[in-house]
């Protein structure tokens, strides 16, 4: 079994905290879609349609900022046991 060094451990957190928020940024931008489409369903009369797609665009919306806030977290801490 290979044994990780610090420095290469810090570098993969980094890593997968950058793609963490990536991936959330691209989900939220999408959700935002998802959204304004269930908006726009509800405008037209289409209640259920809307409800169902606002609702979902919703809680992709929560999940994307939880990903980000936990990518931000691994991070921070990251970057206090450098100090």
């Amino acid at each position: 079994m290979t044994q990780f060094t610090n420095q290469e451990i810090i570098k993969e957190r980094v890593r997968q905290a950058r793609q963490s928020f990536n991936l959330a940024l691209v989900a939220t931008a999408m959700s935002t879609f998802i959204s304004l489409t269930g908006a726009g369903l509800l405008l037209t009369g289409r209640a259920n349609e809307g409800a169902v797609t606002a609702a979902s665009g919703m809680t992709a919306s929560v999940r994307c900022a939880q990903l980000a806030k936990d990518a931000n977290d691994r991070l921070d801490k990251i970057g206090q046991a450098k100090r």
